[in-house]
Formats: C-alpha cells, structure tokens, sequence
C-alpha cells in the first residue's frame, strides 16, 4: 500500500517493479515446466520412445487416444526441479483432433512436437505427416491467436523463437517455412529400413530432410534395438524437455542413420527432389513442398493419394478473386517456378557429375 508521503513518481516505480518481479517469476515457472506433444505413426514406437528417455522399466501398451506422463530432473542442490510434461496421441492420424488438448494458450509458449514416422512403412510416411502437420499446426494457430488477444509480447516471443534455429545469413532464409513452435521428426524402425534397397533409402532420407528443413524442424533416426542411437535421441529431448543445450553434430548419409539438428542442413545440400525419369518443370506443384509430395509419392503412392480424382483448382476460379492474395499468389508461383528450374538444373548435374561411378 503506498505511504502517504510517497509521490505519483515513487508510486509509478514501486507498480512497475512489481509488474517486472511478477513476469520474472513467471518465466522462471516456464523454464522449470516444458511440454513435450508426440504424435505420428500407428504402431511406430512413441512409447518406446518416451519410457526409454525417462528410464521407465515397463513394456510398452497400446496408447488407445490420449496418455499423459510427466518427469522430472534437479539441476543442483536443493534447487526446485524441472518438470517436462509428456503427451502422447495414439491411432496414427484418426485420432488427431485430440491434438487440440495439449496444445493450448496455457502451454504454447513452451511446448514442443515430437512427430515419429515409421521408416518401414514409406507408403503410409508422406501422407501420415502431411495429415498430423495440418491438424496440429492449425491447433498452434488457433492457441496464437487466442494468446495474442491477451499477450502480444509474447505471441511476439514465439514468432522470434520459431526463426532463431536458422541465422538471418542463412541462404534459404526467404525459402523456407518455420513450424510455429520447435518440431522434431523421427524416422523409427530404422532397424528395418537400413536392410532396404539402396535407392529407396536414398529417396526417403532426402525427402525427409528436405521437409524438416523446409519446417525448421530437426530430424534424427532411431530404433529401440540399437542401443548406440539412444544418446543421440536423449541430447535431442533433454533440450526440448529440460531446455539442455542441442547438439551441433550432423549425418546426413544416407547409409547411415540421419542425424540433423534444426537450421544445420541447406537446399544445396541436399539437392533436388529424386527425379531422374520425371522432369520437375512438368510437375504441376503449388509450393516446393508439394513439388516433393508429388515426386516422393510417385514412387511410394500412399492408397489415399492413388484412389484420389483431380479436381479442378478453386484458386483459378473468378468468383474467388481477391486483387492482394492474387498477386501474392503470382509472385509466389513465379518463385516456384524458379524452384523448380534451378531444382532440376542442379539434378541434371548432379546426374553428369556422377556418372560413370
């Protein structure tokens, strides 16, 4: 309460002194608890993933929808401990529309995704991903949307975050797309998919890396019965759950497992899409994503996507003309184009470069 002899001045500083002890006591609240949302393939090891990382001596079972377990760790003596809060969804992609539980305005600023794709189902990979990005990144954006009306600092806070992992120098910094919050994807079942053809590996590995790159996300392979991959999964989840440092190692062969901590990786390097017998410029693609969708799955077509008819394309039609989004729209195809001639210039030479090896 203030002293009768304290003036408008001494008021002002007292109230904005609180308001600063106040927020710092909440950020030191948000750094002792992060969530941690995974998500991905039906069957492909979530549980495994979770039990192994909190050294949990119990046989996995079936996640029926929604599970939640928590963990905790000390950072010194007699300092309160951290908590990470771990949620799990089950049934593949049916039941995504719980994704909306976790991922709320009271969680957004320190959660996580944790999206696992099976790498011996590579049919069922793209469009297992494509589904569980969609439905979680508009969940994300609704949770935005509701913390903006209440707090813009720190809807300003995420967006910042969401770009720190690739350095405004970075060459794809005006080419990519960053998940709204930090997302990891892990290939599991890599002890299955190190026995595939050669080719087919390569396929899988660069169409992966191209799409955790494209999202600003860090992508890492596993499998629970190679126990040497498991001290790279726990550095990846110790940062997302505890906030340790991220590693800065990268793999990115693909006879070996990949291993590509966020904004680490680049287009060059990676190369274009793996179309040798296709030419990319014929390729109708709305995005570069979707120019990946299309060569990916045009050697490992998902059942959905076969049995789906062409429609015709809604952006085309008059009666939707907006002046502003359709000139948006046109530089954005305009730099697709481009994409795509460069993508298939560098294939091209990479073709010649190679051959005869």
């Amino acid at each position: 309460m203030p002293r009768p002899s304290d003036t408008l001045w001494d008021i002002a500083v007292a109230q904005v002194s609180k308001k600063n002890e106040e927020k710092k006591n909440e950020e030191d609240l948000e750094i002792r608890e992060r969530s941690v949302f995974f998500l991905g393939s039906k069957s492909g090891g979530k549980s495994t993933i979770i039990l192994r990382f909190l050294d949990r001596d119990e046989i996995p079972k079936p996640t029926l929808a929604l599970e939640y377990i928590f963990g905790r760790r000390a950072k010194g003596h007699n300092t309160p401990k951290d908590i990470a809060h771990f949620w799990e969804l089950g049934g593949g992609t049916s039941l995504s529309d719980l994704a909306q539980i976790p991922i709320t305005v009271d969680s957004i600023r320190t959660l996580s995704i944790v999206l696992v794709l099976d790498l011996s189902k590579p049919n069922e990979l793209w469009p297992n991903m494509e589904k569980l990005l969609i439905v979680t990144r508009n969940c994300i954006n609704t949770a935005i949307h509701e913390l903006s009306k209440k707090d813009s600092i720190n809807v300003n806070e995420i967006k910042q975050r969401t770009w720190k992992t690739l350095q405004k120098n970075h060459p794809d910094w005006e080419l990519v797309d960053p998940f709204p919050i930090p997302l990891v994807i892990i290939g599991s079942q890599y002890d299955i998919f190190q026995d595939f053809d050669s080719e087919k590996r390569k396929v899988i590995c660069k169409t992966l890396r191209f799409v955790a790159h494209y999202y600003g996300a860090s992508l890492l392979f596993f499998s629970n019965k190679l126990e040497s991959m498991m001290s790279k999964m726990r550095t990846v989840l110790n940062h997302l759950a505890f906030g340790t440092d991220r590693s800065k190692t990268i793999s990115v062969e693909h006879n070996k497992p990949l291993f590509v901590p966020a904004g680490l990786d680049s287009l060059s390097q990676i190369g274009s899409p793996p179309a040798a017998e296709v030419d990319l410029g014929k390729i109708n693609a709305r995005n570069p994503i979707d120019l990946w969708k299309k060569v990916y799955e045009k050697q490992f077509p998902s059942e959905n996507t076969s049995k789906l008819k062409d429609i015709e394309d809604p952006t085309k039609d008059p009666q939707y003309a907006e002046p502003e989004v359709d000139a948006m729209r046109t530089q954005k195809d305009q730099e697709l184009e481009q994409y795509k001639r460069n993508a298939s210039k560098s294939w091209k030479e990479m073709e010649f470069d190679t051959h005869g090896r």
